[in-house]
């Protein structure tokens, strides 16, 4: 391996800690809302690095030092676009709401911890497809597994419940 190549992977690995920092930093390295981004950036790099380290050591000998450097551009442009394109997608890909508080009214749920006359006890129910565990009062004692609807949100952790009719 010559010294160019040895540039050249470096070159390929300033790319990659880029691309770390860039996911990793957040905003560490911001270049902002433009043409131009972090990720796009870090692509280039990497990609012109590691091409120009391969083309180097198979053609290199052969090509030259700048017939090198002018194909690892033309490998890494391609990468960048691609790169640019994903990130941009993925930065504007929609996604659901945060559950509230009004999301667990009418939900229907399990009693994992028996809830007394007048106290708490704990029911699981499902928001968003997760299980969430949460505070339960009832007006009578619900024993546990029992069956319940939230019919009141108390708090974001608490609720109140009824029993669910066997079925």
């Amino acid at each position: 391996m010559g010294i160019a190549t040895l540039i050249f992977l470096v070159i390929g690995a300033v790319g990659i800690v880029l691309a770390a920092v860039a996911i990793l930093g957040g905003d560490l390295l911001d270049l902002g809302d433009g043409f131009v981004s972090t990720e796009l950036v870090a692509s280039f790099v990497g990609g012109f690095g590691f091409a120009a380290a391969i083309l180097n050591e198979l053609v290199g000998g052969d090509v030259g030092l700048v017939a090198v450097l002018a194909l690892g551009l033309v490998a890494a442009i391609p990468l960048a676009v691609l790169t640019g394109l994903l990130a941009n997608r993925l930065g504007d890909m929609p996604t659901d709401a945060t559950p509230t508080r009004a999301d667990l009214v009418g939900s229907r749920g399990v009693v994992v911890t028996p809830v007394p006359a007048g106290g708490y006890g704990e029911v699981r129910v499902r928001i968003g497809g997760q299980p969430v565990k949460l505070g339960a009062r009832a007006d009578q004692p619900v024993p546990l597994g029992m069956k319940v609807l939230v019919v009141e949100a108390l708090s974001d952790t608490s609720v109140y419940v009824r029993e669910l009719p066997e079925q």
